[in-house]
């Protein structure tokens, strides 16, 4: 068995639960990209280079509603910020990758980084391509979700109203299960407030950039008591 089968055997385990719910999301974004008018060309397109979770949901409706490159960078850079901090905290374990290392921070997603920073490769297995394989599995599982989607969109016609509401209800789930798990519920009320209070401010249209950018700066300068109540 060569290195690679080696590694895409050992790596394919972990990527299971991804690949349950890739396929489930990837099929809700498929029908609802097919719902807006793209065919499957378009929907494996953005599956494949923009491949950014929440953000592609958001994009459905900011490309349908005219696409606004300045307004369309900026929102993508507020939604999946987080990347950022998920990269420069992978720098160690991706330092001597060499040719593999833009694409594992390119397929850093959520699930992804989780798997990395949590697997270990079994002995005798090279641990960049253990590393390539599972980000290149996940990402071949969201565009197979993808592609199924709109197949099935285009093939049987529904009733597709409210499927939007898909990228709230996965917001939500995590809010909850965030909410369980965590300690420290200061940014999460942060989050909240911010993003009621915006939506007060500046309507339903335009408070989710001035809300990131509050919840940003409050991050920022209550930082430390933050950190202090994570370690109590």
């Amino acid at each position: 068995m060569s290195t690679k089968q080696k590694a895409l055997k050992s790596a394919f385990p972990h990527t299971i639960p991804v690949l349950t719910g890739y396929l489930v999301l990837g099929t809700a974004f498929g029908i609802l990209m097919n719902s807006k008018g793209y065919s499957s060309v378009w929907v494996v397109l953005v599956s494949l280079f923009i491949y950014a979770g929440s953000m592609q949901f958001v994009a459905v409706s900011l490309i349908a509603a005219g696409f606004n490159p300045f307004y369309t960078c900026l929102m993508t850079l507020m939604v999946n910020a987080r990347h950022l901090f998920y990269g420069i905290s992978m720098l160690s374990k991706f330092k001597g990758m060499k040719k593999k290392k833009p694409y594992l921070m390119f397929g850093l997603t959520d699930e992804t980084f989780s798997i990395l920073c949590s697997a270990q490769p079994p002995e005798g297995v090279d641990r960049g391509w253990f590393m390539l394989f599972i980000t290149l599995l996940n990402h071949i599982y969201w565009i197979t979700g993808s592609l199924i989607g709109s197949v099935v969109g285009g093939l049987i016609t529904f009733n597709t109203k409210g499927i939007d509401f898909v990228l709230t209800a996965l917001f939500v789930v995590i809010f909850i299960d965030q909410w369980k798990s965590a300690k420290n519920h200061i940014p999460v009320l942060i989050g909240v407030g911010s993003s009621v209070l915006c939506r007060l401010l500046f309507g339903a249209d335009s408070f989710i950039i001035p809300s990131m950018l509050l919840i940003l700066l409050l991050v920022t300068v209550l930082q430390k008591k933050i950190q202090g109540r994570n370690l109590i």
